[in-house]
């Protein structure tokens, strides 16, 4: 048995790069940064971050590159992925990326900002947090989104000021 599942909450470091491939699917390529808090050898608290590459494949990397920006928070599900690629000296590079297959806006109303493109028409003007969707059939154990969808809060969860790692 194996599993190969990759969780992330963080913040976009720039926006969203949508492009098209040959065959018209939409690929999105975005970097999020995620915080860890350490302590270092004498007992201080040192913030960590690390930078993640995500793409996204068709209706997700759509709606991915349409409605969001540097700075936005988002919740990310997929896999890692290394791919094999060739530099213009013709050497052997390599990647690891997530491959995601679905991304979350999250947030409210208030942390947007003033993108109006944003706000237009979507049902995430009343609810703090959209999904974006599943990838397309490119892979095909993963499932094709239709369109954007809402998803509702899962209730309260009860921390203390220190349990938070920024």
């Amino acid at each position: 048995m194996s599993l190969n599942k990759v969780l992330l909450i963080g913040n976009l470091g720039k926006d969203p790069e949508v492009r098209q491939a040959n065959s018209g699917v939409a690929i999105c390529t975005m970097t999020v940064a995620t915080k860890d808090r350490r302590k270092d050898q004498s007992g201080n608290w040192n913030d960590h971050t690390e930078w993640h590459s995500v793409v996204c494949f068709g209706k997700v990397a759509e709606n991915s590159g349409r409605f969001l920006r540097k700075g936005r928070q988002v919740y990310i599900e997929g896999k890692l992925q290394t791919r094999k690629w060739q530099d213009k000296e013709g050497r052997d590079r390599y990647t690891t990326e997530v491959v995601a297959d679905s991304v979350m806006f999250l947030g409210s109303k208030q942390d947007i900002g003033s993108d109006s493109d944003y706000l237009s028409d979507t049902p995430m003007q009343e609810t703090p947090m959209a999904q974006v969707g599943n990838a397309p059939g490119v892979f095909a154990s993963l499932k094709t989104a239709d369109s954007l969808s809402t998803v509702a809060p899962s209730g309260d969860i009860s921390f203390e000021d220190d349990d938070i790692p920024f």
